[in-house]
């Protein structure tokens, strides 16, 4: 793409849609909607424009689509929002559109393109071997090998799913926000459910990639990603580079190469 052209990147979760506008290789803005699969390709795209009219980007200026995206049923919404309203061929991520990239999935087609966008643009930023963390509706930890070979990964719930399904199948337990309590041992309903979620989840994450970098035999560098990145690595003992737009990055990164190889 020339300084002129701008890539809409879009990367579609169970929870939220997240949209940036790229020029080459420099985020202009980026846009957080709900992912809600009752919404029509017009309904999208009335959303999506009033994003890019506030950016002053103009339709015209976007000569790129690409989409990552783990609801299929959205998947195809924007991809007609792409082919409708920006007359565009939109690249959707997937083990197959990285053919560069070895996957050690026994289906490669069952990773995530999401996980797949973390890893990506993690290596292209910061080398091998990495834990790349994102914290979503599950928390995956991704595996990249020295080379930038996906070599495989976790998947756990999310802290928001937890809580929230804690609150739903129990009666007696509230729906709490998200933050630490002052002490492990909780004195309340809602501090021990925060005690349980977070801390728990810090020794989920120590103990898990202390496993990881014992069978990598290797001191693999963390990179985290997510709502939830920055408030658990506040409190853990291990260091973690904080990306918040891994996936667009690396949308962008397999739209441009993809692009090249055509």
């Amino acid at each position: 793409m020339n300084s002129s052209q701008s890539l809409l990147a879009i990367d579609i979760g169970n929870t939220h849609t997240v949209l940036g506008a790229f020029q080459k290789s420099r985020l202009l803005d980026s846009w957080r909607m709900a992912t809600r699969v009752a919404r029509t390709a017009d309904e999208v795209w009335v959303l999506a424009h009033q994003f890019l009219t506030m950016a002053n980007i103009e339709d015209r200026g976007i000569t790129g689509v690409g989409i990552s995206s783990v609801v299929p049923e959205m998947t195809t919404v924007h991809a007609d929002v792409s082919r409708k309203h920006l007359h565009l061929e939109p690249l959707v991520v997937s083990a197959k559109t990285v053919p560069w990239l070895k996957v050690c999935y026994e289906n490669p087609d069952q990773v995530g393109s999401d996980r797949l966008c973390n890893s990506v643009a993690a290596f292209e930023k910061f080398g091998g071997p990495l834990i790349v963390i994102d914290f979503g509706t599950a928390t995956t930890f991704d595996v990249v090998g020295e080379n930038g070979e996906y070599l495989g990964g976790i998947i756990a719930p999310g802290l928001e799913t937890a809580a929230a399904s804690l609150h739903h199948q129990a009666a007696k337990l509230p729906k709490v926000d998200l933050i630490f309590p002052k002490a492990v041992i909780g004195r309340t309903t809602e501090t021990s459910i925060q005690s349980g979620i977070l801390f728990g989840a810090i020794e989920m994450v120590e103990g898990l990639v202390k496993r990881i970098r014992e069978e990598l035999a290797k001191p693999a560098r963390i990179v985290a990603t997510g709502g939830l990145a920055s408030l658990i690595f506040s409190q853990t003992r291990i260091q973690a580079s904080i990306e918040p737009d891994l996936v667009l990055e690396g949308i962008r990164i397999i739209y441009e190469r993809w692009q090249r190889d055509q």
